[in-house]
């Protein structure tokens, strides 16, 4: 599936960079060659990019993107991609369930960068201070909600052994909701109230 050439939320188009047989990437908006440090450092500042090999033409954007990710994962303290986590998306190529994953990934993504920059803004506007600690944490959290989402998308277990057909209706009926998520919502909660409270002592 190719990567589509969209344009970025401030509304400029993105860049194109080639490829070239040597590996080299030219990004034609500066006629300069880069490297994927720089693409990396493009994207965090907002921009956007797609990559085309120079010699067919071809879209390989989703490979630059790949190759930018694995370069950061070998940074020490950078790593965002639990080991755990890898194995789980390893096992769902070929899964049965492998299309429902990349419109899953998006979205759970989307949410949680937005849901983190509202937050930040809230923190930033009341303290002037963005608290790291505390949102690592909260990260870590999510990430383990995160992949138990994913588990519960594929119909196997690790064994490859179909997983078993729920127990009688007498059976009392499981937990609708994982209750670190329900803990997790409290302290999202817990936060607003503090900050609303503060704001209006300031006020």
């Amino acid at each position: 599936m190719n990567t589509p050439s969209r344009d970025n939320s401030s509304g400029a188009k993105p860049v194109v960079v080639k490829k070239y047989a040597n590996r080299r990437l030219y990004n034609t908006a500066t006629s300069s060659y880069v490297t994927l440090d720089d693409l990396a450092k493009l994207i965090k500042e907002g921009g956007d990019f797609v990559a085309h090999d120079a010699k067919t033409g071809e879209d390989i954007t989703r490979s630059v993107l790949t190759q930018i990710i694995v370069e950061q994962e070998q940074k020490g303290g950078q790593n965002l991609l639990p080991t755990s986590f890898l194995r789980q998306l390893i096992s769902f190529y070929g899964d049965s369930m492998q299309f429902l994953v990349p419109g899953y990934l998006e979205q759970a993504m989307i949410a949680f960068a937005r849901n983190q920059e509202q937050m930040r803004k809230n923190l930033q506007a009341t303290f002037g201070i963005f608290p790291f600690g505390q949102f690592e944490e909260m990260g870590k959290q999510n990430m383990v909600l995160f992949e138990q989402a994913l588990k519960m998308l594929s119909p196997y277990g690790h064994d490859g052994k179909a997983v078993a057909e729920p127990e009688a209706a007498t059976s009392p009926p499981p937990d609708p909701e994982d209750p670190r998520l329900q803990r997790l919502e409290s302290q999202i909660e817990a936060l607003q109230r503090q900050l609303d409270a503060l704001g209006r002592e300031q006020k």
